[in-house]
């Protein structure tokens, strides 16, 4: 396993990333608002949590491991 090193902003970001695709799943499976807007909301949410991870993960991975 190699190690890499991630700033506080970094990981911010890639939390708030899972936020949003977990909202977005969560209203796609909620029952307290009409269905389509449910879909609409929960797309949205989907497609920017998926659209934001890439740059990051591409981010983090390509950084040079830590050397010890």
């Amino acid at each position: 396993m190699q190690a890499r090193t991630v700033s506080l902003p970094e990981i911010a970001l890639i939390s708030s990333t899972r936020v949003a695709l977990g909202a977005g799943i969560g209203l796609m499976l909620a029952e307290r608002i009409s269905r389509r807007q449910r879909k609409a909301a929960g797309l949205a949410l989907i497609g920017f949590g998926a659209l934001t991870t890439i740059p990051l993960v591409m981010e983090v991975f390509g950084k040079k491991p830590v050397t010890e």
